[in-house]
């Protein structure tokens, strides 16, 4: 396999190039990695349904320093009784005004009561968030899913300001918070991280978180040429990485989030 520096624009063959990713894949798709990952979140429950909120709300989280989103996530779960699917269906009021007090960065208590309100709803009126994300005619992939989940999500009443932490691949978001959460509900459970649980979504249709770590790579390796990190961008590197793997090719997550956050390459 021809070796890569951290430097200037590899010249490599495809066939090179899936090779080192690949093998990168296979280097940072382990459980080890789970303990500095937000994905841990989610692992500490077995019912679908809490597994799945407790997903989606840390994935709404998930961005800044690691460590303070795992710690933030857990607090959330702790505010809800470590019971995220009992809590969105039958909190009364005063349950919520104990979420009043939680921050992790912009998103604010606030926040947090609207979205727990909202998955209520989405839960006891429309089949869950499976049903909300599941588009309803075959479709390469899921942003027009994401922007018509976020419509209905956001119909309830709601301030202004929570809008923005559920993000619409329609007005141009990256929505990589989305995606990400997408990819752990969807991929296969056999290598110990993602869970597999929606069957009606299909790997193939996923997309890749893309972040400034995972963008910086994807560059610096020639899958991606747009300089700024949104729904254009995702949907070139896209066609990239279904080039190398049609069938999964979120897996390449792996690679490039690994090399961009343990390895600075490219930095």
């Amino acid at each position: 396999m021809a070796k890569l520096s951290d430097g200037a624009q590899p010249y490599l063959s495809f066939k090179d190039l899936k090779e080192f990713l690949e093998a990168k894949v296979e280097q940072y798709q382990k459980p080890e990695f789970l303990s500095s990952d937000p994905i841990q979140i989610p692992h500490g429950f077995e019912q679908k349904e809490d597994i799945e909120i407790s997903g989606f709300l840390t994935a709404t989280i998930a961005w800044g320093n690691r460590k303070s989103i795992i710690q933030n996530a857990k607090s959330m779960m702790e505010r809800m009784d470590n019971s995220p699917h009992e809590f969105v269906l039958h909190a009364n009021n005063a349950e919520y005004s104990g979420l009043e007090g939680f921050v992790h960065r912009t998103f604010n208590g606030s926040d947090l009561v609207f979205f727990v309100r909202a998955l209520g709803v989405i839960y006891r009126e429309h089949g869950g968030l499976e049903a909300l994300f599941t588009p309803k005619i075959p479709v390469e992939n899921l942003n027009g899913s994401i922007s018509n989940a976020r419509q209905l999500f956001l119909g309830i009443p709601h301030q202004k300001r929570s809008e923005k932490h559920f993000s619409n691949p329609g007005k141009g978001s990256a929505a990589k918070r989305i995606h990400m959460f997408l990819r752990w509900m969807v991929r296969t459970a056999e290598t110990g991280i993602d869970f597999g649980l929606w069957k009606d979504i299909k790997p193939a249709q996923l997309s890749c978180p893309l972040d400034i770590h995972s963008g910086t790579v994807a560059r610096k390796l020639g899958l991606l040429s747009r300089k700024q990190n949104d729904a254009r961008a995702v949907l070139e590197l896209d066609l990239a990485l279904r080039r190398m793997d049609p069938l999964d090719p979120v897996k390449y997550d792996f690679a490039l989030f690994g090399l961009g956050v343990f390895e600075r390459f490219g930095q």
